[in-house]
């Protein structure tokens, strides 16, 4: 039998590389442990910050001063908003929070988590005041709705910074039944445009929102507290920082019109509800932010390329909108589109396309003129009728999904004048 011996200084090498292996195992379980302990003083401080944060949301809402009524309503403060809750319409009369450059930073989806509100003495609305659910008996329900969406009156987006106070935006005394058009459309429009404000200024909106009750509106009546359905909603907004201010007044149906269309100012929301909104500001400040209705600001770019559809009724007769358009394509004849030109384009080739009402690729009716016929123009129709209100002529046809005219010479264009309500061709 043989014995092979392992030189000493093969074993010293292999003893010291297990000693090695066994030493690095554990200084990675040291710092693991460590990490495990900052991570976890981590969220004990951010727990910390946002409790902070939301007290300091209460007390602005409070310098500023909560909205004032001789209504007789419950006055509810929650982590982020406060509210008023009328017992007769079963919603919040009003509803005031803040939205903080911390929606930069949205740490938690979409919660969902829609309850009662404990805090309402007489009891809120509830689930069965919006829709019923019945169990199948096979693991499965039928949902019965009433029509209605459970609408948001501060919006749950705003509150995505903080657990608490995002699960507390989904409590039935913040919603309010809105048609399923108007709240996943404009309504959530606008509340897309103040949050991109706040991003984008770097800066705070304080926030009222207002169903607009009164007596005699229709009730849902299947459900159990018969919640009332209001025809409007008012959403307010102030940047102290930049001394702006808006109100913006929309009824409670599906609408294409720009956000634009539904500002107003703060004086005529007040006037129309009798309640004083920012009730502690200084009166000289109060006075120049409500009486502001300026919407351009608070209005994302993307949605500045718009202008209200005119009035077909204060149209002269035979001339038509660009809603109006659509019922006259191909029809073989010569209409007349009048509309605002919200975008123009001189292309690469020499062509000009022309937007009115709505810009690309939104865009309701167009105006094609080919590099061939600018001669024909004694202006440049893509500098000079931007922004202009004008009434074109000509066959319709429908180009990119949208109707559409094509014209050779500037006669088939005469500018609107709104006062005068009469086409004019200066």
């Amino acid at each position: 039998m043989k014995f092979f011996l392992i030189p000493v200084f093969i074993f010293s090498i292999l003893t010291f590389s297990t000693i090695q292996a066994q030493s690095l195992d554990e200084q990675i379980a040291i710092h693991n442990q460590e990490q495990e302990h900052l991570e976890q003083n981590l969220n004990e401080k951010k727990s910390q910050l946002d409790s902070l944060k939301l007290l300091k949301i209460i007390e602005n809402l409070n310098i500023v001063g909560l909205p004032k009524s001789d209504f007789e309503d419950q006055i509810i403060t929650h982590s982020a908003m406060v509210l008023a809750y009328t017992e007769k319409h079963e919603q919040a009369r009003w509803v005031t929070h803040i939205i903080t450059p911390d929606i930069a930073q949205t740490s938690f989806g979409r919660s969902n988590d829609f309850r009662e509100d404990d805090k309402v003495s007489t009891g809120s609305a509830s689930q069965k005041d919006y829709f019923l659910v019945n169990s199948l008996g096979n693991g499965n329900s039928k949902y019965d709705g009433f029509g209605y969406d459970r609408g948001h009156l501060a919006p749950s987006a705003d509150f995505r910074w903080s657990l608490k106070a995002l699960s507390e935006s989904f409590l039935y005394s913040n919603m309010s039944p809105q048609k399923a058009g108007f709240n996943r459309e404009i309504w959530a429009n606008l509340e897309n445009a103040l949050r991109t404000y706040v991003i984008e200024n770097k800066t705070p909106l304080y926030v009222v929102t207002l169903p607009i009750l009164s007596s005699g509106l229709q009730k849902i009546e299947r459900g159990i507290n018969k919640v009332t359905i209001p025809k409007q909603y008012a959403k307010i907004a102030i940047d102290l920082k930049n001394n702006r201010g808006i109100a913006f007044l929309l009824p409670n149906k599906r609408s294409s019109e720009p956000l634009i269309t539904f500002a107003t100012s703060i004086d005529e929301i007040e006037k129309l509800t009798q309640i004083n909104v920012f009730s502690n500001l200084d009166d000289k400040i109060e006075d120049k932010l409500e009486a502001m209705k300026n919407a351009e600001e608070f209005i994302p770019d993307n949605q500045k390329l718009n202008a209200k559809v005119l009035d077909a009724m204060s149209l002269p007769k035979r001339y038509f909108n660009t809603t109006q358009a659509k019922h006259h394509v191909n029809s073989g004849k010569n209409v007349t589109v009048c509309g605002t030109v919200v975008a123009t384009k001189l292309s690469s080739k020499g062509n000009v396309f022309i937007n009115l009402d709505r810009a690309f690729p939104k865009q309701v009716f167009s105006i094609s003129i080919f590099a061939n016929n600018i001669k024909n123009f004694p202006y440049s129709p893509d500098e000079y009728l931007k922004g202009k209100v004008i009434c074109v002529t000509g066959k319709l046809s429908t180009y990119n999904g949208a109707p559409s005219v094509s014209i050779e010479n500037a006669k088939s264009i005469i500018l609107y004048q709104d006062e005068s309500k009469k086409p004019s061709e200066k």
